[in-house]
């Protein structure tokens, strides 16, 4: 069963009922909606800006986008790319693309004008679909990206090089398009973070989609009566497959632009919201917001928030138990997974298993896990080796790249790069990614697990450990920490908190500056290696 039926079984049992919400504080609301299109949308004035949409519209904007394609000559299984921010035209335009029969392709909204020509062409893109805040870069490459591909701008004053979305759409039919969609069929295709170079283009079906939903459904219990808070990126298959969750359930979710404590709080405060999934820096700075008195719990209306989960990296324990003391009542979750695996949820912590928090969990529903050497071969519980899943979420392949496809995918089983353990309860740890292992004067040292401990010390509010290039024992760890504001911390208090790790583990550089991160929270280490690694050859060859 194809995804785009749940839209359509939500459309028939709930179309009266919210299905969406776009709340955007830091935007003040001008705008007014008088096309026809928007007739049904409400909007409220006790926020700077707000809108929200029924499953009923959400629907019919999905099938408008779905004839406009069609009756543009696209055909089924061709590329149509999105490139917006969050928005509330960005799920109907992606279900739109679905119900074509075409493959949706959502761009990372960070792409330079570069990667998204290199991105097109990768994924043969045959439509791209782009908002407001795109125009510069794609007006650099439209002579090159635009020869035989439709672009389509959607947003207010569309530029010359392409054609409005809202024209194209206000005269499509409503109704479902005519084409028949299976399990099989080609769905989507998403982009690897690309941190070591250029990103892979990753193609998923509609089961691994529909899987997803489900899978997001059963692990977070959701129902009807939940409200979901997302606020990362649509692009990122954390963001969308979670949200998923709230399709399956037939539930409401709220898209959230900004970050803020205070911004997410009056969100869950206003909005009702029951389920909220938030990456680690945004968790430190509730909390820090909280423990400085900035916040006041009182000030807001959460008593019906009941979930709090974590992804897309590893979370320290520390982190959780200071966020319970705020929240005791709050369940908690996290997630693993990757792109390759529909997203978050492969392996996942449970709700019910909070007694193990700092392990990334069990096999998530109709997920099977192994942990196996540089062979192949499972290795002994306990041991360190490469995390492999196996599950009706694995992608199809990497699109057009049957090489890289036959590094990971082996008979079922998706090599993830990461490297795990497994304790004698069955719950997997992650260890770190097998290519940031740091390998000084023969020993293996795993970054994650020195964050994990440095992330207890009281002054600090992020970090990360990096391989730094040594003559003698060819890499060393360095540990590049950011202090909570308002503190100050001396490299000899961190190297004084380190006698507790074992001597090969001890960083042997500490650097005070900010962590930087990307759009989903992962720590960016390619940029930091390129940057305090070329530092220190620098200093040792002026060293002689």
């Amino acid at each position: 069963m194809p995804v785009t039926d749940l839209l359509e079984r939500n459309h028939k049992l709930y179309g009266d009922e919210v299905a969406l919400v776009e709340r955007n504080p830091s935007m003040a609301d001008t705008r007014k909606i008088t096309w026809k299109e928007y007739d049904l949308v409400q909007q409220t004035s006790h926020v700077p800006y707000r809108r929200e949409i029924t499953w009923s519209i959400f629907d019919e904007k999905a099938n408008r986008v779905a004839n406009m394609l069609l009756g543009r000559g696209v055909q089924k299984g061709d590329r149509v790319a999105i490139l917006m921010f969050n928005c509330l035209e960005w799920l109907p335009i992606y279900f739109g693309i679905l119900k074509a029969g075409a493959i949706a392709v959502p761009f990372n909204f960070r792409f330079s004008a570069a990667e998204i020509e290199y991105c097109v062409n990768l994924a043969e893109v045959h439509v791209l679909m782009f908002g407001p805040e795109f125009i510069g870069r794609i007006e650099s490459i439209a002579e090159k990206i635009g020869r035989g591909r439709l672009l389509i701008y959607v947003g207010d004053g569309c530029p010359m090089f392409a054609e409005s979305y809202r024209e194209l759409t206000a005269d499509c039919g409503s109704q479902p398009p005519l084409v028949r969609l299976e399990d099989e069929d080609d769905a989507a295709i998403y982009f690897s973070s690309g941190t070591t170079g250029f990103p892979k283009a990753i193609l998923h079906t509609h089961q691994s989609l529909m899987q997803a939903a489900q899978m997001e459904q059963k692990h977070h219990l959701t129902s009807r009566n939940d409200v979901f808070l997302c606020i990362p990126p649509l692009y990122h298959t954390g963001a969308k497959f979670h949200w998923m969750g709230s399709l399956c359930a037939g539930s409401c979710a709220v898209l959230l632009k900004g970050t803020s404590p205070e911004v997410i709080l009056d969100a869950v405060s206003e909005e009702h919201c029951t389920i909220v999934w938030l990456l680690v820096p945004w968790v430190q700075d509730i909390l820090d917001a909280l423990d400085r008195g900035d916040l006041k719990l009182s000030d807001y209306h959460l008593d019906q928030w009941r979930l709090m989960h974590v992804g897309a990296q590893p979370v320290p324990p520390s982190l959780i138990r200071h966020w319970k003391d705020y929240f005791p009542h709050h369940l908690y979750d996290t997630n693993y997974g990757l792109s390759e695996s529909t997203g978050p949820g492969c392996v996942h912590l449970g709700i019910e298993n909070i007694h193990k928090v700092g392990a990334i969990g069990v096999p998530g529903y109709r997920w099977k896990c192994k942990i196996v050497d540089d062979q192949g071969a499972p290795v002994k519980q306990g041991d360190v080796g490469e995390l492999c899943v196996k599950g009706p979420g694995v992608m199809k392949c990497y699109y057009n790249d049957p090489e890289a496809t036959a590094e990971v995918l082996k008979d079922g089983w998706l090599r993830t790069g990461d490297m795990a353990m497994q304790d004698e309860d069955g719950f997997y740890f992650l260890v770190d990614r097998k290519k940031d292992v740091i390998v000084s004067g023969g020993e293996n040292i795993y970054p994650v697990q020195i964050e994990n401990f440095l992330s207890e010390y009281e002054k600090v509010k992020d970090v990360a450990v990096i391989g730094l290039p040594d003559k003698r024992l060819g890499e060393i760890a360095g540990a590049i920490i950011s202090v909570h504001e308002g503190m100050e911390c001396t490299e000899d208090e961190i190297n004084e908190y380190c006698h507790a790790l074992p001597r090969y583990k001890r960083p042997r550089k500490i650097i005070f500056a900010d962590v930087p991160r990307n759009a989903t929270g992962k720590i960016e280490k390619p940029a930091l290696r390129k940057k305090y690694g070329a530092e220190r050859l620098v200093a040792q060859q002026n060293q002689g």
